[in-house]
């Protein structure tokens, strides 16, 4: 038995994630409650810097399932944590433009002004690097690259944690703003016609380009090749920080067979699944499925197989190419294969 653990962080993206639907459902509390573990949420901190953990990983004593590029961030910059899980959740990410731009396939946004966001007080830029990702893998299908179309910034102030989140009726919102997906600066440039494509993925970007009448020049989520695929969300890592992870071997056992038993649950229970995907998305069950299929509860699915590795190692690649990260690593060395290995080694494991 490893030492008793008496507060447990916790974070995920407002995405689909097995850890998400375990906070939720109220089964990451219900897992610990023998050992009198408190369990905190850092995105709902009041404080900044412990919120501010959500990308960073700084906080002892916690773990976070989401988007990959802040972990990956961490990690190279030196921050010591370790992968306990990858989950692959198909999203739709598309290049958008409108009717009056012209461009209607890749090969039309040669030369043409493409919109990015620019975070100008951010630690990691995450918003920047998935679109410039799917801006990326788009043109390759067409031999094209980044240089051949016209970058055009779009700035944001302020950082990504600067108000703390709330539950309102089961979604994740801001507290006092207007959250920054919410306006998007870039949505409205294309809108205006000052630039002539943006990207744009999950839920929120089938729903606003339903609204305005946008054209889909490609959606590089539904493509055969997972490279193609993997951006922030292809995989999503399931990380611990090492203090956890040696201090408290078992906690991190628990958290782990917790997120599978709930994705169990999940492939057996799609309507109440859809539900809790809508309210974590904070979106409408329609969107849901638009955007990660019918089938969206049985993509909730945390492994160690060889597809996400592999993936995971490209996009790392890709971050540190663009110099998202400062340094590049061997993905191989920051996962730590013990813990799912004993968890799904369990004879005891079912789903309730």
């Amino acid at each position: 038995m490893s030492k008793p653990l008496d507060t447990l962080w916790y974070t995920h993206s407002p995405v689909p994630t097995g850890l998400g639907i375990a906070v939720q459902s109220g089964r990451l509390a219900e897992a610990f409650q023998p050992w009198g573990t408190n369990i905190q949420s850092l995105r709902e901190s009041s404080e900044r810097e412990v919120r501010e953990a959500h990308y960073d990983h700084h906080l002892q004593n916690s773990v976070r399932h989401g988007g990959n590029i802040p972990a990956i961030w961490a990690y190279s910059s030196g921050v010591q944590t370790r992968v306990l899980g990858l989950s692959w959740t198909d999203e739709v990410q598309l290049i958008l433009t409108t009717a009056e731009s012209g461009v209607r396939t890749v090969r039309d946004l040669k030369n043409r002004r493409f919109g990015v966001p620019k975070w100008a007080n951010v630690q990691i830029d995450f918003t920047r690097a998935q679109a410039l990702r799917g801006l990326e893998n788009a043109l390759k299908l067409e031999g094209l690259s980044v240089s051949d179309v016209e970058l055009v910034d779009y700035p944001y102030g302020g950082t990504y944690s600067d108000h703390p989140k709330a539950y309102v009726h089961g979604s994740q919102i801001s507290l006092g703003v207007i959250h920054y997906s919410r306006r998007n600066n870039e949505l409205i440039g294309l809108l205006r016609g000052d630039i002539d494509a943006i990207f744009l993925k999950g839920a929120h970007a089938v729903h606003l380009a339903n609204e305005f009448g946008l054209h889909v020049v490609v959606d590089t989520g539904s493509h055969p090749d997972p490279l193609i695929r993997s951006n922030n969300g292809t995989p999503r890592t399931l990380t611990v920080d090492t203090h956890l992870l040696e201090e408290h071997f078992d906690a991190s056992v628990k958290i782990v067979d917790t997120v599978l038993r709930t994705e169990q649950w999940a492939w057996a229970n799609p309507e109440e699944t859809r539900r809790f995907l809508a309210r974590e998305l904070n979106t409408s069950e329609y969107w849901v499925s638009a955007a990660y299929g019918e089938d969206a509860h049985r993509r909730l699915r945390t492994t160690l197989d060889a597809r996400s590795i592999e993936a995971l190692q490209d996009f790392t690649d890709f971050l540190h190419r663009w110099a998202f990260i400062p340094r590049r690593f061997d993905v191989r060395e920051w996962i730590d294969f013990r813990v799912l290995e004993k968890v799904i080694g369990s004879t005891s494991r079912v789903a309730v």
